[in-house]
């Protein structure tokens, strides 16, 4: 880790504040020289995917397991920025306490969804970058070419057992801004994404409420929901809803919210009954 940052630093700084953000994202990109080892052979990507198993469709000598939901869009006043906090191991839940929302910077957040190290340590890269720009530029960095670096850091291995999709949610001179990046080399910017292993759950309660005028309490109750329900159908997903709001002048956390009491406060009308008193009833066709 640290050969590979001492790496990151030595940059050659000659014409970079000359060109647009988006250009100087591809430049710093080619320019980093953070670069891993890969394998003795001609075609270290064939060779990983012999191997690997990322999207849990083929037998490998090494599975990538994952599952989580995070979620992010914009409404009126900002983004909201949703996540649980559970991390599996296949079957195993190893952790109810993670944070899938990495602070890039004071504007810029990033989530986590797929393989927790290659999420953390590309976006804590990123926030790096982001800084450098800072200093090279005195004025901060774009949201589209913040999403445009770390796509351009991960592009060079694609194919090689990597498992990332993330979001980058912030403000700029723009706006709010959202993009979506994963490992395969895709960037995409939209109001609304959810990614992970809950997404499906979460996008039918966001495809059924959510519209771009609503109030702060509004958004933030939709988001709540849009994550709990996921954690109540995917065994991926659980733990707690960690939030964010992405506003003008910076992201604001909010409080943490337990998905075990969240099922009382969203499912009032469920009466847990005995099984063994409730009666048998048999139908003859």
């Amino acid at each position: 880790m640290n050969r590979a940052l001492e790496q990151l630093t030595k940059q050659d700084a000659s014409g970079l504040a000359t060109h647009g953000d988006l250009d100087y994202a591809g430049g710093q990109a080619r320019a980093s020289g953070l670069q891993f080892e890969l394998a003795a052979i001609d075609n270290p990507a064939m060779f990983t995917q012999k191997y690997t198993d990322v999207k849990s469709e083929k037998d490998a000598l090494i599975k990538v397991a994952h599952g989580t939901t995070t979620l992010a869009f914009k409404f009126k006043d900002g983004i909201i920025v949703a996540t649980d906090s559970r991390a599996t191991m296949g079957n195993v839940i190893a952790s109810q306490t993670v944070k899938k929302v990495v602070e890039i910077n004071p504007y810029l957040l990033g989530t986590i969804a797929g393989g927790a190290a290659d999420c953390a340590f590309w976006e804590r890269v990123l926030g790096m970058q982001c800084r450098l720009y800072e200093l090279r530029n005195k004025k901060r960095i774009s949201v589209a070419a913040a999403s445009k670096i770390l796509v351009n850091l991960v592009l060079r291995y694609r194919g090689m057992g990597m498992s990332m999709g993330t979001m980058i949610a912030g403000w700029d001179k723009k706006g709010p801004g959202l993009f979506y990046v994963d490992s395969d080399g895709q960037r995409m910017e939209n109001d609304l994404f959810s990614v992970g292993s809950g997404s499906t759950f979460a996008y039918g309660i966001l495809d059924a409420s959510y519209k771009y005028d609503m109030e702060p309490e509004e958004a933030i109750d939709l988001a709540r929901r849009a994550i709990y329900h996921a954690t109540h159908r995917d065994a991926f997903s659980g733990g707690v809803v960690r939030m964010y709001w992405v506003k003008e002048n910076g992201w604001v956390p909010l409080p943490l919210e337990d998905v075990g009491d969240l099922y009382y406060q969203y499912h009032p009308q469920i009466e847990l009954t005995n099984a063994t008193e409730s009666p048998i009833t048999v139908t003859s066709v």
